[in-house]
């Protein structure tokens, strides 16, 4: 990719007429691959047993291996996040409203749903962009049975205050851990705080299992329930003990998972070394900040995260995607429009958002660059100075964007 003068003028831009900047498509977070010949051994070991599901030996291993790398009793394997997330919701019994912030994958929200349990929508800190525990715990009522908080990015939310706040109002606290494998809070691996957390392994995450997810618990009770729901209810006497589905992962997932888990370090360091080249490229464009983790604390590094102030920077956010997607970079906005706004919980709760000013904010701002350890290093410094070009000419630029719509414009809404 050229790194110096490839816009130079404002039609020279992809959106307007000119070359892209990249001859490939650049995405967010292509899956990170260990090695094939692991995996393939795996696969061979897998092949042999003729044990392809059902709580087999990959499986068991990658568990207690998880549970070793996460300092926590119990690792639920499940087919998925979302199911695992369904499946804790039964095993733990919630009902009437949980608390959960708007800032959050939709999938948080239609779980809870599916749950006939109401989700009661809070805003985030936006330093953090973490729920926000004063609002939290303004909204707690007595038909609140749990705070479910995300770990967004991977920063840790305020772990020690919502424990006290829960603890003070007799209700269960889980975590949304999805962007949180490898991360730390207070010092510690983000797995093991509240009564459970729940992970993703898509394959998009840092650690995947191409398609998975996990509850993770120091409480043995919950998780032998937990592994009773993903089993139909079966106990391990082959009995039905209570209302199941089939939440199993796969023997083939678990290969994919310990094949990952052994590259694991190797990802992170990749991703840091990618994160660290967007710091340092992206410093000084004005309007614009680029989020880093906190220094205290172990991250995965895997998502490249800014913050785009319209007003200073020139253009809308909107308007700087729609220009790096017509140049292959695929750039995008997360948790746009926020939970609140989505169906069908907008028409359920249509007031929500009259009250999640930095939630609002926020989904207007973000902005997720290519990343991960796919993402070529080489890459961010172009991608850098086409933003800085952007800044530096963001009226003509808007100018332009006033005329008849161009054909290669994204339509990002």
């Amino acid at each position: 990719m050229p790194r110096y003068d490839s816009k130079r003028h404002i039609g020279d831009l992809a959106l307007f007429g000119g070359k892209p900047l990249a001859a490939r498509p650049l995405h967010v977070n292509r899956p990170n691959v260990g090695d094939l010949d692991t995996f393939q051994a795996h696969v061979a070991e897998m092949w042999q047993s003729r044990w392809f599901s059902n709580d087999g030996a990959h499986l068991q291993e990658l568990e207690m291996r998880l549970s070793r790398h996460l300092q926590v009793r119990n690792c639920v394997l499940m087919c998925n996040g979302t199911i695992a997330m369904a499946a804790l919701l039964k095993a733990m019994g919630l009902t009437g409203e949980v608390i959960t912030p708007s800032f959050t994958f939709i999938s948080t929200a239609h779980t809870l749903r599916w749950a006939n349990i109401r989700p009661v929508f809070c805003d985030i800190d936006p330093a953090s962009m973490t729920i926000d525990t004063d609002h939290c715990e303004r909204l707690i009522t007595e038909r609140t049975s749990a705070v479910i908080a995300t770990h967004i990015w991977g920063q840790a939310c305020d772990i020690q205050r919502l424990s006290a706040i829960c603890r003070a109002h007799g209700i269960a606290l889980l975590f949304d851990a999805a962007h949180a494998f490898g991360c730390t809070g207070g010092g510690k691996p983000l797995g093991g705080f509240g009564d459970a957390e729940i992970f993703s392994f898509h394959a998009t995450k840092a650690f995947h299992t191409c398609e998975g997810g996990a509850v993770t618990t120091n409480d043995d009770k919950l998780a032998d329930t937990l592994r009773k729901i993903r089993n139909f209810g079966f106990d391990d006497h082959g009995t039905v003990a209570l209302l199941g589905t089939n939440a199993k992962m796969s023997e083939i997932h678990a290969a994919m998972g310990l094949t990952n888990l052994d590259a694991f370090a190797d990802t992170v360091a990749r991703n840091r070394l990618c994160h660290e080249t967007y710091a340092e490229e992206l410093r000084g464009i004005g309007g614009l900040t680029f989020r880093t983790p906190a220094s205290a604390e172990a991250s995965n590094f895997h998502y490249a995260v800014a913050e785009l102030d319209a007003e200073a920077f020139g253009l809308a956010r909107d308007d700087v995607l729609a220009i790096l997607n017509a140049e292959n970079i695929l750039a995008r906005r997360y948790f746009h429009p926020g939970s609140h706004r989505c169906e069908p919980h907008v028409s359920l709760d249509p007031d929500a958002g009259r009250a999640l000013p930095n939630t609002e904010a926020a989904s207007r701002r973000i902005i997720v660059f290519p990343a991960g350890a796919a993402m070529p290093v080489d890459c961010i410094g172009p991608i850098a100075d086409l933003i800085r070009f952007l800044a530096d000419n963001a009226g003509a630029v808007q100018a332009e964007l006033g005329k008849a719509p161009h054909p290669r414009r994204t339509a990002l809404g």
